[in-house]
């Protein structure tokens, strides 16, 4: 029964993202992620750049490992005490696993504050979801900034997450969020955390690859189902091109089918940290970027991470029955 506990509750935490989101006044499991990973950044972070290293190894292991021991012993406890406690409680962690609704209300935040050419609040507004310095973006920076972020996140806070909890269950799912919130906090290549977090960085590389790919081809199909505004084509044909034009083996799987479904060109030069990052460009830029682009990515991201649920659902229901097919075969007395 287990089994089916596990689809009742991966369903209900889908759909809870999907109506309620990030609240930010209630506690949150990945800003707790978030603060021990920074405290012991903080405290183990050098300029020696093989302590570097090996204090970054060490901190993959710590916090993964208490990730494990925590969430595994929540889950454990519930389904110990109750069944139907056991359900609720994986419904919420697969939740708070999910970020696909925040991305959304994020990205329309800037959204709303371009609509309302208000390009400070919109410079504001997107700075709360990208790394990159804001400060002298103009308008269609800012709009590609935001539609840059949902294309990228549809896999890292959509798909990847739903796929490692379809298989590992919330456990799972917050061990990948672990090594995701990791390289986003320590990932970067500059000069404080260049050393600190290669292994972070590099196993965030690992983790990703299949999910990107899939997150990719999920976008691609989905643009069959998004409206005239999608070319279908054009998204497989950008992708196949474009795929690998970023420094991450994964960033511009999900960029390039975005760009070539919208026809716009993304990426580009950025700066991060007031150093300028010589990027490739992404797509072709058939039109010009506008913010009503924002909207048709989140489009995108809706419908393939629907998709991907669907997809999903069916294979664990298929799973059970094969399972219980094999136990009831083999249970037979001969």
């Amino acid at each position: 029964m287990i089994w089916l506990y596990h689809i009742i509750a991966f369903s209900l935490g889908f759909f809870m993202d999907r109506l309620f989101g990030d609240p930010y006044f209630l506690p949150h499991p990945i800003r707790l992620i978030g603060s021990m990973i920074g405290a012991l950044e903080k405290r183990w972070n050098t300029e020696d750049e093989r302590k570097a290293r090996i204090r970054g190894v060490w901190l993959v292991l710590v916090c993964l490992l208490l990730t494990l021991l925590v969430s595994g012993f929540i889950l454990a406890a519930s389904y110990l005490v109750n069944d139907i406690l056991g359900i609720i409680v994986e419904a919420v962690m697969t939740y708070q696993i999910l970020s696909i609704k925040c991305l959304k209300d994020e990205s329309m935040k800037v959204y709303d504050r371009l609509a309302a050419d208000d390009l400070a609040g919109a410079r504001q507004a997107v700075s709360m979801i990208v790394g990159r310095d804001v400060d002298a973006l103009d308008e269609t920076g800012v709009a590609k900034a935001a539609i840059e972020t949902v294309a990228e996140n549809t896999s890292d806070g959509g798909i990847a997450p739903m796929i490692y909890t379809a298989l590992g269950g919330p456990v799972l799912g917050f061990l990948y969020k672990t090594v995701n919130t990791m390289d986003s906090m320590v990932g970067y290549k500059n000069e404080k955390y260049l050393h600190f977090g290669q292994c972070a960085a590099k196993l965030d590389d690992i983790v990703n690859y299949i999910p990107s790919r899939i997150s990719a081809y999920s976008m691609i199909i989905a643009c069959a189902f998004a409206g005239r505004d999608f070319d279908t084509r054009r998204a497989a044909r950008i992708y196949k091109r474009d795929r690998r034009n970023h420094a991450s083996p994964n960033s511009a799987q999900t960029e390039s089918v975005c760009a070539g479904a919208l026809g716009i060109q993304l990426a580009g030069d950025a700066s991060y940290f007031g150093q300028v990052v010589h990027k490739p460009y992404i797509g072709d830029a058939t039109r010009p970027v506008e913010y009503e682009d924002i909207k048709r990515a989140n489009r995108l991201l809706y419908i393939s991470t629907f998709m991907q649920w669907l997809i999903w659902v069916v294979i664990l229901f298929y799973s059970m029955l094969g399972f219980l097919w094999l136990v009831f075969t083999f249970s037979e007395p001969l």
